[in-house]
């Protein structure tokens, strides 16, 4: 395949034949004419403009001294000319750099496009056009095999984007996705993938209906944000930071993993949740904050979601403020990432476990989720406090109470070592409560003794590194602590007969 086409298309050998005696010519002055002419005219010019027209006093047979040469209608191959392209793109171009950053294509062109590029390079300039080779793998159909017209498995795109949106079937494409690997079409990704749109666009038609006609965005002062914007702020720096690591790494699927988690989980789910108290405030700052907050996350996550699904978040942010003509997502600046508070995120997961464990209690007992519960906690360092607001408002919840006994009578948890109790006012069936507390019992004195048989391993200790340790022994207060609440409760639910 090294010259293997004759056509008026491609590189073509610069060689000429005497029409006069049939030498073949091609020197250094031939040569510098060639590149001129390809400079000023590009390279079809080969195949238009006669010799002589742009050789001048180089159009002559070294042999036989005529002036007839004719040009050669022989071309390189295709993975010559794309072998070259750093050459013809990269150093001619002075807004480009060389080498580039990264060369991308299949996988197919590890010994295609990747080592034509890497042997003319190197052989000419000593180094590697690119900084960086990346991978794709290939689209194969539901059952694995390779789409084609002869087993009529193929996929229309534009029928895919007709039905479910461009930005579902991109998002398809890459959420999951691993460089160099296959992946497999599914429709039913490419159905999550549009209601995940759907999701978002839902998400933000509740932003701009609380949103005034004359509202500029901006973020408030740290003193004024309360514990759930601290929450969200930080998760969406956290977010930020790891996706900017995936991508650099050229994880795209990961990337958009994580973006579609913060949306769906963080944003979705929980944030907007914990504004719609603030946001029908009689108190215009209250109010205020959580209207920028809101609307501020939203912004900065669009730019993160945005080279996964460009169509759709360039519409939503262009209509979540006023822009200037021309003024696009694609060139806002995107969020940078700082290291993000890990004990305030530590300590609202705490909170979520609670909410979470409310939640079930209601639906094993089939309590009705409009009906407000009372909790009660034994405080201890494990009990988040300042999110007290956010377990009453996620979990329906009257008030949570600090108490320093336990309730015989009540629906009892605990959250790391924390101990929670949800009153029953005999609603509570003792029989089946005991029986719980019993098999979660048996659970953590079974997983107890896998934590203990490992630190009693003097070569464990002594060699697993110091914080493996740390982690083992923090698992075995945890499972201690709550052995101990669960036997009290034991004792408390046979005392309460």
């Amino acid at each position: 395949w090294c010259i293997s086409r004759q056509r008026n298309w491609g590189v073509p050998i610069p060689s000429y034949t005497c029409a006069d005696c049939g030498e073949k010519v091609m020197n250094d002055a031939t040569l510098d004419a060639v590149i001129k002419l390809f400079h000023e005219k590009g390279s079809d010019a080969w195949f238009t403009d006669a010799p002589e027209s742009y050789l001048g006093e180089a159009c002559v047979c070294p042999k036989c001294g005529g002036h007839r040469l004719k040009a050669d209608k022989d071309i390189l191959d295709v993975w010559w000319d794309s072998g070259v392209s750093w050459k013809a793109v990269c150093e001619y171009r002075p807004e480009l750099e060389y080498p580039a950053d990264v060369y991308l294509e299949g996988s197919d062109q590890h010994r295609g496009w990747f080592q034509s590029s890497l042997l003319t390079s190197v052989g000419a300039n000593g180094h590697a056009p690119y900084k960086a080779v990346v991978s794709q793998g290939f689209t194969l159909d539901g059952q694995g095999r390779k789409m084609s017209k002869s087993l009529g498995n193929g996929i229309d795109p534009l029928e895919v984007i007709a039905q479910y949106g461009a930005d579902a079937l991109r998002f398809m494409l890459l959420d999951g996705s691993t460089p160099g690997n296959d992946m497999r079409y599914s429709e039913k990704k490419v159905e999550a993938a549009r209601n995940f749109a759907n999701k978002l666009w839902n998400a933000t038609r509740f932003v701009l209906m609380n949103l005034p006609e004359d509202f500029q965005p901006g973020l408030p002062e740290e003193s004024k944000l309360d514990m759930s914007d601290k929450w969200v702020l930080t998760k969406l720096n956290q977010v930020a930071g790891a996706m900017t690591d995936n991508l650099d790494h050229f994880e795209m699927g990961l990337a958009a993993a994580k973006i579609n988690s913060f949306i769906w989980d963080v944003y979705c789910d929980w944030f907007i949740e914990l504004t719609k108290n603030r946001l029908n405030s009689d108190d215009q700052t209250t109010r205020e904050n959580a209207q920028n907050v809101l609307c501020y996350v939203l912004i900065e996550t669009l730019k993160l979601l945005h080279p996964f699904m460009p169509f759709i978040t360039e519409e939503i942010w262009q209509d979540l403020a006023p822009r200037k003509e021309g003024e696009s997502i694609c060139t806002a600046p995107m969020p940078q990432p700082v290291e993000a508070d890990e004990r305030l995120l530590a300590r609202f997961e705490l909170a979520k476990e609670a909410i979470s464990s409310v939640r079930n209690i209601r639906n094993q007992k089939n309590l009705p989720q409009k009906e407000a519960l009372t909790l009660k906690v034994i405080a201890d360092e494990n009990y988040p406090a300042e999110y007290a607001p956010v377990m009453r408002k996620m979990a329906n919840l009257t008030a949570v109470e600090t108490v320093t006994e336990k309730d015989p009578a009540a629906a009892a948890f605990i959250v790391k070592t924390t101990q929670y109790f949800v009153p029953m006012a005999g609603k509570i069936d003792a029989e089946a409560e005991r029986k719980k507390l019993a098999d979660d019992l048996a659970y953590y004195e079974g997983f107890l003794a896998s934590v203990m048989k490992k630190l009693s391993n003097e070569r464990f200790v002594a060699s697993a590194p110091e914080k493996v340790v740390a982690n083992e022994r923090a698992k075995q207060a945890d499972a201690e602590a709550k052995i101990t609440a669960i036997r009290e409760q034991l004792a408390a639910l046979e005392s309460g007969k």
